[in-house]
């Protein structure tokens, strides 16, 4: 299986920072930098959703939830994706996923464990 795997989770309180990392498996090393990546969520009792992506060339979109608080950017050198989470809400809170986009905005991969990120006072 081919599954990212993501880390940098964690409990914060509102208005905290994170930044939640997405390293790509081995396998997909010589394909990486074309890939079209995303970051996910799913809070408990919704379904997953898309927060952010991030184009072979740096080009990024946002959902309007998160628009102006989350900056997505990628590293290809490091076949890495970052997601830098500021001024966070407690309906922020879910587990977060990275995967590549395919052509039609469904999800390239395996779904991996995700992150946890916790916003709570």
């Amino acid at each position: 299986q081919l599954l990212l795997v993501e880390s940098g989770g964690g409990l914060v309180q509102p208005g905290g920072s994170l930044r939640l990392s997405c390293v790509a498996p081995r396998a997909i090393f010589s394909v990486f930098s074309p890939l079209h990546m995303g970051w996910y969520r799913q809070a408990p009792g919704k379904e997953r959703e898309l927060v952010a992506s991030i184009s072979s060339g740096h080009i990024t979109t946002y959902a309007d939830s998160v628009k102006g608080r989350f900056t997505i950017s990628r590293n290809n050198s490091r076949k890495t994706v970052y997601l830098q989470m500021s001024s966070l809400k407690p309906e922020d809170t879910a587990v977060y996923y990275c995967n590549a986009l395919t052509t039609t905005n469904e999800a390239a991969y395996t779904w991996a464990r995700g992150t946890q990120v916790t916003v709570s006072s």
